[in-house]
């Protein structure tokens, strides 16, 4: 059985990249349909030896190895050892089942969405690098092929987010997901390295086993010492503040929406932004002994949770309300982790894969049908054209909200895992952890706020009357992506259109089927694996991938919870449907009245907190500035001024001395001559 094990795993993470390859080497003298089977194709293959794992390790009839599967040894310098390995752990076969799955359903999302675009075999070769990369990350034994897959992924998603490169907004996007990350890997080397330095190793095994001998020790910085475990912690959560776009380092993720949709869907709920989540729970044992940096992550999360919604609420781009709503579920996986239940924050990391790739597909389907038109003020009475979308995306709506009964095993995936997460949030509060009463509070107005604004976009999409251009949303800028669509678009203009009824159509099949698979882990997956990940048996589920001190009882005193507590994310989440219902279904236009009326308060949280602007005067035009003065005054003034004045006085004193220089010999013989004198009469005053 393990050999069925180490090949299956072989299998799941090299059969993206061997796509990758044949489509990003050959894709220009391949058919474009050869590159994008391939890919497909080997990405199922990985899913389907994923799920098995998964599955068998989940009915407990596939045991996993204990030591990892050791390939090659890719780095031996001086001592220093790291070898690609591949760690079968519950957290690896948790992910690389979610990470195949969801990939392979963008894959074959993507055989219609792209289908006019010229450019389909880079897009297949890079989607599969971005795949290869995270279950590099996920599966990795030691820092530094995490480190590898963190940088891979990285990488893959600067040439996803910029894969429409005419487009000047998409190349500023690709830049600024690259810089705002390299920002967060600063912290994360910094902690790799802390790390070599406390442990005298990487390897994630050897590391965790020698914490208890290291709980008390310190690292200097000046005269100053500091616990070493918690600045390994906060360098390490540092880094995935950036990767997993929490507050702070968050500017990046909403301009990711200028990718294709697809790449949305694959770096917000199964790649990128779900690594940081991965790193933290993976350094579980870490965290345990690093309280305050614990409470940090605590502080973060839900001030990500809240911070996100509230931006979400005021966004008419499609794309980014649920780019926002995924930085707002990342504050609740955090600061799960915060308070000690990785359990909980790896069940919700697992639901949201479902239903939140399912309404970033779902949002491209509209896109899709509208022509490539994303602003919600456009579209309106989208149901009738499109009906399986519409209860698609109803479908994601009721997951993401966390619609369920309490005390029941009624509920949507994200019921389970997010009410799972907020009662632990107040049995933290009980046992007086740092920050935990604000991260419940905050993870109850979000989930107020997740309702409303979920809602809001499916009233504004989908019912109602058409609001937009007959002619859908086809835009100039996006020229070598779009340009093949004209005729596509054209061949839907003739066509009879209902008043009020939106000029789309339904998306091809090969859209549909994704979303049909994603819809049945929307509905069931909180349902069926709840027990596992953090009911009765999550201990036996998670066994030593996850390590909870001995003083954590909190996902087991999350049952003892009030009653009134139970039922208060279901609460807020009905006043949340009743507010959108109000504003957006009952009275049309009251919307828009608001946004007037409130002034400031919505340009504020249309703008995103000025964020930007304020990241764009400190940092960028700050920058510029201090570069400005090294030129000018430094460079310029100082360094040249020095340089030139010392050959400007050089230039004189060489003028003057020329004249000195006859050029007569008579002369010369006459100086040599007065100066043997005067050297004699030194010599004879010497001797006297």
């Amino acid at each position: 059985m393990n050999v069925t094990v180490e090949t299956l795993a072989l299998i799941v993470v090299f059969a993206p990249v061997i796509g990758a390859i044949i489509a990003g080497l050959f894709g220009r003298v391949l058919p474009a349909k050869v590159s994008m089977t391939v890919t497909t194709g080997l990405l199922m293959v990985a899913a389907a030896s994923a799920i098995t794992i998964f599955i068998g390790y989940w009915d407990k009839s596939l045991v996993l190895p204990d030591e990892p599967i050791r390939i090659f040894k890719w780095i031996d310098v001086a001592g220093f050892t790291s070898t690609w390995s591949i760690r079968l752990d519950a957290i690896s076969v948790v992910m690389m089942a979610v990470v195949t799955s969801v990939s392979s359903m963008v894959h074959l999302y993507s055989w219609g969405y792209m289908s006019d675009d010229p450019f389909k075999p880079r897009f297949f070769a890079y989607l599969s690098l971005f795949t290869f990369a995270m279950l590099s990350l996920v599966t990795a034994a030691d820092f530094m092929q995490l480190f590898f897959g963190w940088e891979g992924v990285g990488l893959a998603s600067y040439l996803l987010i910029g894969f429409y490169f005419l487009k000047r907004s998409a190349n500023d996007a690709q830049i600024k997901a690259f810089v705002v990350n390299r920002v967060g890997d600063f912290g994360f080397v910094l902690g790799i390295m802390s790390v070599y330095f406390v442990f005298g190793t990487i390897e994630f095994k050897d590391v965790f086993h020698a914490i208890p001998h290291h709980i008390h020790d310190t690292m200097g910085w000046g005269k100053l010492q500091l616990p070493a475990m918690e600045v390994i912690a906060l360098l390490l959560f540092i880094g995935a503040m950036g990767k997993s776009a929490q507050f702070l380092l968050h500017t990046w993720l909403p301009d990711a929406m200028e990718g294709p949709t697809p790449v949305s869907a694959l770096i917000h709920a199964a790649t990128m932004v779900t690594a940081g989540v991965v790193l933290v729970t993976l350094c579980s044992p870490i965290f345990q002994v690093a309280p305050f940096a614990s409470g940090v992550v605590t502080l973060i999360g839900a001030i990500t949770a809240i911070f996100a919604a509230t931006i979400g609420i005021a966004q008419n781009d499609i794309k980014r309300v649920i780019a926002y709503s995924t930085c707002s579920q990342l504050g609740y996986m955090f600061f799960a982790a915060g308070i000690g239940v990785y359990q909980a924050a790896m069940f919700h990391l697992f639901t949201h894969a479902f239903f939140k790739a399912m309404l970033f597909l779902g949002a491209g389907s509209v896109i899709h049908g509208l022509h490539h038109e994303q602003d919600m003020r456009k579209m309106g009475g989208v149901w009738k054209p499109m009906k399986i979308t519409y209860a698609i995306m109803l479908i994601g709506t009721l997951a993401i909200t966390g619609v369920g009964i309490p005390g029941t095993n009624f509920g949507f995936a994200g019921f389970f895992s997010k009410d799972a997460i907020i009662e632990s949030a107040f049995a933290a509060s009980s046992e007086g952890l740092p920050f935990a009463t604000f991260a419940f509070w905050m993870g109850i107005l979000a989930a107020f706020l997740t309702s409303f604004y979920s809602w809001r976009l499916a009233f504004m999409t989908f019912t109602g009357t058409f609001r937009g251009d007959a002619h859908g949303g086809h835009h100039d800028d996006d020229a070598h992506a779009h340009a093949v669509h004209a005729a596509h678009v054209e061949g839907h203009h003739d066509a009879h259109q209902e008043d009020g009824v939106a000029p789309a159509h339904e998306s091809p099949l090969v859209m549909l089927v994704p979303l049909f698979i994603l819809a049945f882990g929307a509905i069931f997956a909180g349902f069926i694996f709840n027990d596992a990940f953090v009911g009765e048996g999550a201990h036996d589920f998670w066994g030593h991938a996850i390590y909870v001190s001995p003083e954590n009882h909190i996902l087991h005193a999350r049952h003892n919870v009030p009653e009134w507590v139970k039922f208060m994310p279901l609460t807020v989440t009905l006043l949340g449907l009743l507010g959108a219902m109000i504003v957006y279904l009952w009275n049309k236009g009251l919307g828009e009245k608001i946004a007037k009326a409130t002034g400031p308060i919505h340009a504020f949280l249309y703008n995103k907190w000025y964020f930007d602007e304020l990241y764009d005067a400190v940092f960028v035009k700050g920058a510029r500035a201090l570069g400005d003065f090294f030129w000018k005054v430094g460079d310029q003034k100082l360094i040249d001024g020095i340089i030139n004045g010392i050959a400007s006085d050089t230039n004189i004193i060489s003028k003057k001395s020329v004249k000195v220089q006859s050029g007569y010999v008579y002369h010369y013989a006459f100086i040599m001559l007065i100066a043997l004198v005067a050297f004699g009469a030194l010599v004879l005053l010497k001797k006297g």
